[in-house]
């Protein structure tokens, strides 16, 4: 069982414009020395110690912690769970939610809890640093404060954000369009099929136009998630017996099958019947394109003509990170197959066009 600390509450200003939750789960951010000169997570006393600015922002925050911060390699449903439950448990209590999260499963996090979290109207934001707080030329200082910004951010007496964002190296993306490109370099994330929500420079510089509007919902959680997925990524020379494997496993349910570029499948007759019986067997198979840019479009191609036919559901734009998300919350939470194949080819959180 995952265990968090007791919510601590630092109280920075008497009338303060907004009060955030930050939900720190551990990765790169917020490391600093340890007596033996060794990184280690550090609690959030010492994070304001390294940035000091933060109390001149004029927001309260309140921070509660993983009990043992891990790294996001280590991130699985029990933990998307625990973030779905701590954000919906205080969620009429903070004007917005900010998760420290590490880099490499971003991505995936941001996208699952896009689906769990249903009518959210107000921010949550993902952010985390390609080199620790206490590196002398770390990012996290302008990605936590900036983020911290953002998720207090309002006009008119709403928020402006009304979602689920990753906001890194100066620029605000839905969480589930997001994707992590880059290891060695502070632009980490890119979201190639949807337009970036705001840059943040002297001042932040909100595209509006690509903004969720606000809406007077009632958030609701959508704790289950099934993980009786797997992946098929196709290539040159992908073989029979492997692709069966995958394709027939008895304990799958969903499959990604991660297609050429707008969705092309090899026409050998061997495929395109191993990718019937699957689907004869009751599994759900949804493509995606292995480019970063760009949709499935069946039947664009001689090559994808068949999928429809067969009953393969085409993922459009979703990104890969999106659509392993997605088909956990479908298959855990729509149990009719025609329900689920019209879910998966219908945008319910922004995740697609």
């Amino acid at each position: 069982m995952i265990e968090v600390k007791t919510i601590e509450h630092f109280d920075f200003a008497e009338k303060a414009k907004a009060r955030v939750l930050i939900i720190y789960t551990g990765g790169t951010l917020g490391m600093d020395f340890n007596e033996n000169g060794a990184l280690a997570p550090c609690s959030f006393d010492r994070i304001l110690n390294r940035v000091p600015v933060i109390k001149e922002l004029q927001v309260n925050l309140s921070v509660v912690s993983f009990n043992e911060p891990i790294d996001s390699s280590n991130v699985h449903i029990e933990h998307w769970q625990l973030l779905a439950s701590l954000i919906y448990e205080h969620y009429d209590q903070y004007n917005g939610f900010l998760i420290l999260h590490g880099t490499d499963t971003m991505a995936y996090s941001a996208s699952a809890l896009s689906f769990m979290l249903e009518g959210v109207n107000k921010p949550v934001i993902f952010t985390g640093a390609q080199l620790p707080i206490a590196s002398p030329r770390s990012d996290a200082t302008e990605n936590l404060v900036t983020s911290l910004e953002i998720a207090a951010d309002h006009k008119d007496g709403r928020p402006i954000i009304t979602e689920v964002c990753i906001f890194f190296n100066h620029v605000l993306l839905r969480g589930n369009r997001a994707k992590k490109v880059e290891s060695q370099h502070f632009d980490a994330f890119e979201s190639e099929n949807y337009p970036i929500l705001a840059e943040a420079g002297i001042s932040i510089d909100y595209h509006w136009s690509y903004l969720k509007p606000y809406a007077e919902d009632f958030v609701q959680v959508h704790a289950a998630m099934d993980n009786n997925i797997a992946v098929l990524k196709l290539f040159p020379g992908l073989n029979q017996t492997t692709a069966s494997a995958v394709l027939l496993s008895d304990s799958v349910k969903g499959i990604i099958l991660e297609s050429y570029g707008s969705g092309n499948v090899p026409h050998e007759k061997w495929f395109l019947d191993l990718l019937r019986e699957s689907i004869d067997k009751g599994k759900l198979i949804l493509n995606v394109s292995q480019c970063n840019g760009g949709r499935v479009l069946h039947g664009k191609y001689e090559t994808s003509s068949e999928l429809d036919r067969i009953g393969v559901v085409s993922g459009h734009d979703l990104t890969f990170e999106a659509a392993t998300a997605k088909m956990m919350f479908v298959l855990a939470n729509l149990d009719n197959m025609r329900d689920a194949k019209k879910c998966l080819r219908t945008s319910i959180r922004g995740e697609m066009n």
